[in-house]
């Protein structure tokens, strides 16, 4: 078969989808920690070295150019079955500059 292309190897070519601004978007999952540690780490070392962080699955893409501040949040549930959450909100960047004053 050298030399044919078939509909397998088209698919394994395509792009993602680029998840873009005016579009809704949420994904879940369902991880080991250490893979949720490892999430942490890349998505920590993109904050800390700019102001834009691309997150990639295998079929989508989502780039954000993200402002100040960010928005961290610890909640702590001790009751029942003890659970912790963090969320890190990140604000949209703004490319607008304040009006001048004459």
């Amino acid at each position: 078969m050298d030399g044919e292309h078939t509909d397998h190897d088209e698919s394994e070519h395509e792009e993602r989808t680029i998840i873009q601004s005016g579009r809704n978007f949420e994904e879940e999952y369902r991880l080991d920690a250490s893979e949720a540690g490892e999430f942490l780490i890349d998505l920590g070392e993109q904050l800390r070295d700019g102001d834009e962080l691309t997150i990639v699955a295998d079929e989508w893409e989502l780039p954000f150019a993200f402002g100040e501040p960010v928005e961290l949040e610890i909640d702590y549930d001790g009751m029942g079955e003890p659970e912790l959450e963090i969320e890190l909100e990140l604000p949209g960047r703004t490319d607008e500059e304040a009006p001048a004053v004459e």
